[in-house]
């Protein structure tokens, strides 16, 4: 079934991932991502909703190119 040493390299692998998105949200943050213009964002007294569309499509092209590059 499950060892301990596979345990131990999946949550290895996992908390790699999650640092490198962890530093990948500040680089991107930093550098303006998440404030393009056709973000949408609400603002009303007790709401506040923010809809990342720019930024979404922009993310969604550059991890295809990656991917479909990586992939040959």
């Amino acid at each position: 079934m499950f060892t301990p040493e596979g345990i131990g390299k999946a949550l290895l692998i996992l908390g790699g991932i999650i640092f490198m998105t962890g530093l990948a949200f500040l680089f991107l943050g930093r550098v303006g991502l998440g404030r393009l213009p056709g973000d949408i964002l609400i603002k009303r007294e007790n709401l506040t909703v923010y809809i990342p569309f720019t930024t979404m499509l922009l993310l969604s092209i550059i991890l295809t190119l990656i991917f479909n590059f990586w992939r040959r």
